[in-house]
């Protein structure tokens, strides 16, 4: 078996991801692992050179960490076992590359992570944070597939009938 020392998971806070993140604290609690759960909150598109429109991008910009650091804490508070220690990480950027570095620098042994299941048109228009990680990383990364509600509802079997 694989000596798993550090676990990183991620969350979007999606009912999606966070299904992916109890299934990461199951592995940290099997392999009596340390867990790291990032958020990365996404930048925000460069604005034209012209009036500040009433704010200061750095000044907003640190708003948004306070309050994903925030809402990352009450997540882990609520959802996730009170007997784990788990580190809560925010970053700033494009999320694939942010996770990998977080990875890189926390010395992770895996990373954990939910794929929503995309396909089609919003596959190819956003693309897959999770593919973008498994070609970054350095170490294994497990993709923890989480089916769409949609496809859920055709996966339940139906009713017994008497």
């Amino acid at each position: 078996m694989l000596p798993f020392a550090k676990i990183l998971s991620t969350t979007d806070f999606s009912e999606a991801s966070y299904e992916g993140v109890c299934r990461a604290a199951e592995l940290a609690k099997w392999f009596n692992a340390e867990l790291s759960l990032v958020y990365v909150v996404p930048t925000i598109p460069t604005l034209p050179p012209g009036p500040n429109y009433g704010f200061e991008i750095p000044e907003y910009e640190e708003a948004l960490l306070n309050n994903a650091d925030e809402r990352l804490r009450d997540f882990i508070r609520d959802h996730l076992p009170g007997d784990m220690s788990i580190k809560p990480i925010v970053a700033y950027g494009d999320a694939a590359k942010e996770i990998v570095r977080i990875a890189r620098e926390e010395g992770v042994s895996l990373i954990a992570m939910a794929t929503h299941g995309l396909s089609g048109w919003r596959h190819l228009v956003s693309g897959s944070v999770t593919e973008k990680v498994i070609r970054l990383a350095d170490c294994p990364v497990l993709a923890i597939r989480i089916p769409r509600h949609d496809q859920r509802l055709a996966q339940t079997p139906p009713a017994a009938t008497s």
